[in-house]
């Protein structure tokens, strides 16, 4: 059994082998999936398992404690997952957690931006500058990448601008923000991570061809984007199920009105499997990026196959 740390995870990975594993594994039957959460928002464990029939099944244990990001003690989410063979039960693989988050969270999000943003967007709005942020913009320029220009808000200026200065030494065009309304009305696509209850996106805003990724609103009481650009939006989601089950920027705008589930035009297998995404070049696109257990299944199983754990497919090899 292999036993993977995270530097170990990003010296396997990259954006291009997973995002084009992801995408093969959304065009296979959908993983069954099973989530347990106890305590809360301040103090929360929890369980997600998933099973792909035959080839895999995958444990992630994680805790969540956002007073950690006070003072920079530690990142807010701590994990583990396991990975075992769904041939004959064999455990393959114990991996650090905390970077199986980073790397699919982030891939989650290009694969649906690969399939619903504009061909060639050039600035990218990144909302939030916590971990996740630099992940985020990593993911979607590999899948688009004539992004050459990144803005950042944090409701500190402070992250914003830190974050910005790091990008700016990878080469990026980035600056930061205090005025979300203004950068939201010039970006081509939006990333929002953030842990916030009340919209900070607002429709009224969003340029026309805009393709907005919503991934940091997970409990029913978050929330990134409001009524106004869920009602311009053509939305799609990661997996129905867990977009469904309890993430408020697809729940509170139904309980309002403003749309119903049927507005709910797909999800990654569907768009995998061919559905239409994007219909014109003035559509807004939404994706909501809900996560799950089988996205950590998915990434799993990448580091596995690439360590020799188990043959992966021609395509998925490393150059």
């Amino acid at each position: 059994m292999h036993f993977v740390s995270g530097a170990d995870v990003s010296r396997i990975l990259t954006f291009p082998i997973l995002i084009a594993a992801m995408e093969a594994a959304h065009r296979r039957p959908k993983a069954d999936v099973l989530d347990a959460f106890l305590g809360d928002e301040n103090a929360q464990f929890v369980i997600r398992s998933a099973v792909d029939r035959g080839r895999y099944m995958a444990t992630k244990m994680f805790t969540s404690f956002p007073a950690n990001l006070e003072g920079g003690k530690m990142p807010a989410v701590q994990a583990v997952c396991v990975l075992f063979d769904g041939s004959d039960g064999r455990p393959l693989a114990t991996i650090d957690g905390t970077a199986i988050t980073h790397w699919r969270t982030a891939a989650d999000s290009a694969l649906g931006a690969k399939f619903l943003a504009p061909p060639d967007p050039e600035v990218l709005l990144v909302v939030g500058a916590g971990e996740m942020a630099p992940w985020l913009v990593r993911a979607h320029r590999t899948v688009r990448p004539s992004l050459d220009r990144v803005i950042i808000w944090n409701r500190t200026i402070a992250r914003a601008e830190a974050l910005a200065t790091r990008l700016r030494q990878d080469g990026l065009s980035a600056e930061a923000t205090s005025d979300l309304d203004g950068a939201t009305r010039l970006a081509d696509m939006i990333t929002a991570c953030t842990r916030s209850h009340e919209p900070l996106i607002k429709g009224k805003n969003l340029r026309v061809g805009v393709h907005l990724d919503l991934v940091g609103g997970y409990t029913p009481q978050t929330r990134e984007a409001d009524d106004e650009a869920a009602r311009r939006a053509r939305i799609f989601v990661d997996r129905r199920e867990s977009a469904f089950h309890g993430v408020g920027d697809i729940l509170q705008p139904i309980a309002s009105g403003a749309i119903n589930e049927a507005d709910i035009l797909g999800d990654l297998y569907d768009l995998a499997g061919g559905a239409t995404g994007r219909q014109s070049a003035e559509d807004i696109t939404l994706f909501k990026n809900a996560g799950g257990g089988h996205l950590d299944l998915m990434t799993c199983a990448v580091i596995v196959e690439q360590l020799g754990g188990k043959t992966a497919p021609a395509e998925l090899q490393a150059p």
